[in-house]
């Protein structure tokens, strides 16, 4: 029976003529805009550690944990732009949002080559993080109107892979600048790396702005025949009719589990990728003095390849596990732990340091399937409500996280980060726990909703019978 299911997940086959080739379609316009997008998000994002490791420390002469603190301001713009872009993506159409937002972060990116002081760098990384907040939870927001639970899990493993190459190719980006650009038209290699990253994101933009097909229900895009439209909003549940944003509707927020539930799950997640969100790994190894700018940008590039692998593996496994999204949770709080230890140890070798967080790398596959659990636990609400959820997990995570890296992952505490490493421990037990209990009350809420749905049937049978026995009679 499992060799069956994974024939079926493999070969895809649908129930509707023509579904297949819809599917494709919006694979290819949704997929290839939202991961490039999101791979200049993580670019432009990722790039500042890796101009501080080649440069930008010592021309810009940043003092204790000032990076720490533009990554605190970053955030700081990023969560004020989360609910507020996805209530945008709910009024107003993708098509025009996203690319917009593009074309801003990609302006201030560029503007980050002129900056002169640590205190401009942190000026223009709060703007960007407004303008950045728009990708990662609108896309996720996108996947979920368009996606069934089959499809879902393997298409958001794909998006949040393509933000981790992001990451990933910065590190060889900036080697490549640093040898073939550094001094050139007086400006430094880190500063051309600004310049080059900003550029990249005009052009994807652009092919938003033009082939982007928003919604199910508002798209107008010409490659969609009206059959493929009308056959798009039948795939996904009927959803309650779009209400206004009032005091009632701030309410049903926060009257609602799906609120607490999945956004502190993703507070504690997000706390959980702090080996690799707040670049550990180059952190350490520019501490020592031992490394050249080279491997300084290379090495490190192996955390996101790691989180690749583990985030498309565990999306595609919890898609043919009939979604359960759950078992991520587990996986994290052991890996977590794990490596926290060993890089605690005070007898551990470069090797293992290494060898930990490459591992920790692997706690990256949360963002897909959380992502994912919630888009599936909550398909039968109503969307404005699945869109403040699914940005105010990410708005949550960050909030915490601005002050998070200050208190246990400042810059000036490598190369070991102990009291890092201890809050990891914590954090991972938090997770497990919280994974369970999440887990019952989705478990109850998907059995409460199937009794109701059995309910309203026999009622309407009945309805029905009794109609035909009073015609009968009369």
């Amino acid at each position: 029976m499992g060799l069956q299911r994974v024939r079926e997940y493999i070969s895809q086959p649908y129930t509707h003529p023509g579904e297949g080739k819809l599917v494709r379609k919006i694979d290819f316009f949704i997929l290839t805009f939202c991961c490039l997008s999101y791979f200049t998000n993580y670019l432009d994002r990722s790039n500042l550690a890796n101009a501080y490791v080649s440069g930008m420390k010592e021309e810009l002469n940043f003092q204790g944990n000032q990076l720490n603190l533009i990554n605190t301001v970053f955030t700081v713009g990023y969560v004020v732009g989360q609910i507020p872009s996805n209530l945008a993506l709910y009024h107003m159409k993708p098509r025009i949002f996203f690319p917009s937002m593009m074309i801003i972060w990609g302006g201030l990116t560029m503007i980050t080559a002129a900056a002169k002081h640590p205190r401009d760098i942190m000026a223009i990384r709060f703007f960007q993080g407004i303008a950045e907040a728009s990708t990662f939870v609108g896309t996720h927001y996108i996947l979920g109107s368009w996606y069934t639970a089959r499809e879902l899990g393997k298409r958001s493993g794909i998006f949040t892979s393509s933000g981790l190459a992001g990451t990933m190719f910065g590190g060889f980006l900036q080697t490549a600048i640093h040898s073939s650009l550094d001094g050139a038209k007086g400006l430094s290699g880190w500063r051309w790396l600004f310049i080059i990253d900003g550029l990249i994101t005009i052009p994807i933009a652009i092919y938003g702005l033009l082939l982007f097909p928003d919604t199910p229900s508002t798209t107008s895009a010409f490659y969609l025949t009206p059959a493929e439209r009308a056959l798009a909003i039948s795939r996904v549940p009927e959803v309650p009719e779009r209400k206004p944003f009032n005091l009632s509707f701030v309410k049903r927020v926060f009257t609602s589990w799906h609120w607490y539930g999945f956004v502190v799950l993703w507070i504690i997640a997000g706390e959980t990728e702090s080996f690799s969100s707040n670049s550990l790994l180059a952190l350490y190894m520019k501490s020592t003095k031992r490394y050249t700018v080279a491997q300084l940008n290379n090495y490190p590039t192996g955390v996101p390849a790691v989180g690749i692998v583990s985030t498309l593996f565990w999306a595609t496994l919890t898609d043919l596990l009939a979604g359960k999204r759950y078992l991520v949770g587990y996986w994290i709080a052991i890996t977590g732990i794990v490596t926290a230890g060993m890089i605690l140890n005070n007898n551990a070798s470069v090797a293992s340091i290494f060898g930990a967080y490459y591992w920790a790398g692997t706690v990256y596959a949360c963002q897909a399937t959380f992502f994912a659990w919630a888009n599936d636990a909550m398909r039968y609400e109503e969307d404005s409500l699945r869109a403040v959820v699914i940005a105010g997990m990410n708005c949550g995570s960050n909030a915490v996280n601005a002050w998070w890296s200050l208190l246990f992952y400042s810059a000036d505490m490598a190369p070991r980060f102990t009291k890092g490493m201890w809050a990891m421990i914590g954090t991972c037990l938090a997770m497990a726990i919280w994974t369970s209990g999440l887990l019952f009350m989705t478990m109850r809420a998907e059995k409460a909703r199937q009794f109701e749905e059995a309910r309203v049937a026999v009622a309407e049978k009945g309805f029905e019978v009794t109609e035909v026995e009073g015609a009968a009679k009369s």
